[in-house]
């Protein structure tokens, strides 16, 4: 699970940010996002800018991208910012499925799209945001330590 994957819908807003947090707790693995109907290669929406930045966070130079199959094949885990997200991309890459959560999954709530709203809706989505990563980086670093220490099955030829 060394490659997270965060989406939303324009790849501008929300996502950017989880993936600046995301990276943030999680210096070993490499943090993606995208968008299931993504504004390709606009940077970020400048509200999500500033507010990236009053915590420390720099996500100038992101660039909107589209999810496709290769980028959820390549993830281990795949953090949405909605249900209706989750729903969508299972039934576009049914082969997804097993990997793709909310990102509010462990609290039981959706980060609500501040696209095009006043800055207190852009504040209230970066809380959430928070709050989900919070969450899930002790979850994925303890997976990843599993995982490293699993022992590897080795075949042995007559």
């Amino acid at each position: 699970m060394n490659i997270i994957l965060t989406a939303c819908i324009g790849n501008i807003c929300r996502s950017p940010l989880a993936q600046a947090l995301l990276s943030q707790e999680l210096p070993d693995h490499t943090v993606m996002s995208a968008g299931l109907g993504a504004l390709i290669g606009q940077p970020a929406d400048p509200l999500s800018v500033q507010i990236a930045a009053e915590h420390g966070l720099n996500i100038r130079a992101h660039r909107a991208q589209q999810i496709s199959s290769f980028l959820c094949q390549k993830s281990g885990l795949i953090l949405v910012m909605e249900q209706a997200h989750k729903d969508q991309l299972v039934q576009q890459f049914p082969l997804a499925r097993g990997k793709v959560f909310t990102l509010g999954h462990y609290g039981q709530f959706d980060i609500a799209d501040p696209y095009r709203q006043p800055r207190e809706a852009f504040e209230a989505a970066f809380a959430a945001i928070a709050q989900g990563a919070a969450a899930w980086a002790p979850r994925i670093q303890r997976l990843s330590v599993q995982k490293i220490n699993k022992p590897q099955l080795t075949r042995y030829s007559a």
